[in-house]
């Protein structure tokens, strides 16, 4: 085998608002791995800012996997564990080499017979573009959407409240996103807020590493709570075995660019179905073939949650997508 890469930037159609600052361009990087005339495509999604391995040696490691490609995948994998979107990337390619054309994970899904329920995201920004946002969702036929929060709590409860007041929690799920923004003692506040509005869950609450802040809210919490940036960087299945102990959440949310590939959320789902924790998958912002990848291996999931995967649709220079929105149904153009 041979293995080579490029480096690739998104540009957002629109500057994306999140409680970490105002996203212009997502880079990232697409590998691909060669054998006997056949070619396998893999998008190492590394998210700046957010990744457990967003440091300066992250191109040396990727221009090492392609002069490594022929080690034994678990040699690669226990070299590659502190490089979990690296490893995410290997894991496409080698499926894709496998599988061929635009597969992953062949299925029920590729061969265009089923479909994936998704939620619609709502970016931040001031209340008259989340209203908008929030309109054309609702147009489309989402059941479930999910708002980011957490920079103005005021004027995005007021959306909430707005929302709830013309739908009801039967018509529309909600859930939201926090991204760590606010500190445990507001937390508890809107957590309270966030149930008289029933609200489906709120993505982590506070930042994570608090582990005992965590768990004190989740036990007390009048909405569920779903940890998200807390699982980014616990690699040892003992430590992921160890949080989720400790803090004993209502849902894990998985992006598997983050938390080590397709492995890494097998570990995860397995760890928190043990204990009685609901799951769901998450893209993070990934291009249309990262995405396409987790969208096949969801499928295999059998997970009945609206899934919160994107559609593409963010970027002006995304590659071709094989995958389309139909309502709130993802399907896989054949």
């Amino acid at each position: 085998m041979t293995a080579k890469y490029f480096k690739y930037l998104l540009e957002f159609k629109r500057p994306s608002g999140t409680s970490r600052g105002v996203l212009h361009e997502k880079e990232t990087f697409i590998l691909e791995i060669s054998k006997d005339g056949k070619k396998g495509t893999g998008e190492c999604a590394i998210f700046r800012g957010l990744s457990f391995d967003d440091r300066p040696d992250y191109e040396e490691k990727l221009q090492w996997l392609c002069e490594n490609i022929n080690q034994d995948s678990e040699l690669l994998k226990e070299e590659l564990k502190e490089f979990p979107s690296l490893w995410f990337g290997y894991e496409q390619a080698i499926l894709n080499l496998k599988h061929g054309e635009n597969l992953y994970f062949p299925s029920e899904f590729t061969e265009g017979k089923n479909s994936i329920v998704i939620n619609g995201l709502i970016w931040m920004g001031d209340i008259n573009y989340m209203e908008e946002q929030i309109q054309d969702k609702l147009e489309q036929g989402f059941h479930c959407i999910k708002l980011k929060i957490g920079v103005d709590w005021e004027s995005e409860h007021e959306v909430l409240q707005k929302l709830r007041k013309k739908f009801s929690k039967d018509t529309l799920e909600l859930r939201v996103d926090a991204n760590g923004g606010f500190n445990k003692e507001k937390a508890k506040l809107v957590l309270q807020q966030l149930a008289d509005l029933n609200i489906h869950s709120i993505e982590q609450p506070i930042k994570a590493g608090n582990w005992n802040h965590m768990a004190e809210l989740c036990a007390e919490t009048p909405t569920p709570i779903a940890l998200d940036e807390e699982l980014i960087g616990i690699i040892d299945f003992n430590e992921k075995k160890k949080l989720l102990e400790t803090i004993k959440p209502q849902y894990i949310i998985l992006k598997p660019a983050l938390v080590g590939g397709f492995s890494g959320s097998d570990e995860w789902i397995a760890l928190a179905e043990e204990q009685n924790i609901g799951w769901w998958i998450t893209s993070a912002l990934e291009s249309n073939i990262g995405l396409n990848a987790i969208a096949q291996y969801t499928f295999t999931k059998e997970n009945p949650m609206p899934q919160g995967l994107g559609t593409g649709s963010l970027f002006v220079n995304n590659f071709e997508s094989v995958l389309e929105l139909r309502n709130e149904l993802l399907w896989f153009k054949i």
